[in-house]
């Protein structure tokens, strides 16, 4: 069918070690699941039913460098693993998660922090803070044939050379098998879905100039300039 206007073109991500990309469908982000993450923002870390809020696909960002957005003061980084989907369903069992999973990769969810408090106080919606344009910073894909399905391993982020988040992927809440299954309750998901577990502790403000690097254990590291 033709298009009145020209289409939007297709978010296509490296995948690495390839001449191929992976094509992005919808952009989802657990919300606290990092029980010193939950302390540190002011709520109880007991395993509360997870919850989730969305990015835009085209906020994923692998080009290394982040504008620091308008409108605000206060941009925070939070490091955290994406997970890529090569199918979906409805209602998946936990048991049955892992088949639905392509790849893993380093991401950043780039956050502004003042305004996400205000939506907070006022019980407003969270797009203007999270889905911000660029405001997904991200590595290469590595399919999961390459790397395994990540369970444990250090995750952490650096400022300028100083270790500002460290944990482990085990102390997740909710681990990534779970998240998927308890996605799918609340959204048919769908191959190129994209899925980012939640952040450690240690969440700050970043400014122009700063050098971030973000590391997985088992994945490619991802630097970002704040400019």
């Amino acid at each position: 069918m033709q298009t009145v206007i020209p289409a939007p073109q297709p978010v296509i991500l490296p995948v690495n070690k390839s001449q191929t990309g992976f094509p992005v469908r919808r952009v989802y982000c657990v919300g606290r699941n990092y029980a010193a993450h939950a302390v540190e923002m002011g709520h109880d870390p007991d395993r509360e039913a997870p919850f989730f809020f969305q990015k835009n696909p085209d906020n994923l960002d692998p080009s290394g460098t982040f504008p620091y957005p308008p409108m605000t003061g206060d941009v925070h980084h939070e490091i955290e693993l994406a997970v890529f989907l090569k199918s979906g369903g409805s209602n998946i069992a936990v048991e049955n998660a892992l088949d639905r999973v392509y790849g893993f990769a380093v991401s950043l969810d780039m956050t502004r922090r003042d305004l996400q408090a205000e939506a907070k106080k006022a019980g407003r919606p969270w797009e203007a803070a999270k889905a911000f344009e660029r405001s997904a910073p991200i590595g290469p894909v590595v399919a999961a044939a390459g790397c395994g399905f990540l369970s444990e391993g250090r995750i952490a982020l650096s400022v300028n050379g100083d270790t500002r988040q460290e944990g482990d992927l085990n102390q997740m809440i909710w681990k990534v098998p779970e998240v998927i299954s308890k996605l799918s309750e609340l959204f048919r998901l769908d191959a190129g879905d994209v899925i980012l577990t939640g952040t450690p502790s240690g969440v700050g403000p970043v400014m122009r100039g700063d050098r971030l690097e973000a590391t997985v254990e088992g994945l490619p590291g991802l630097v970002v300039s704040v400019v």
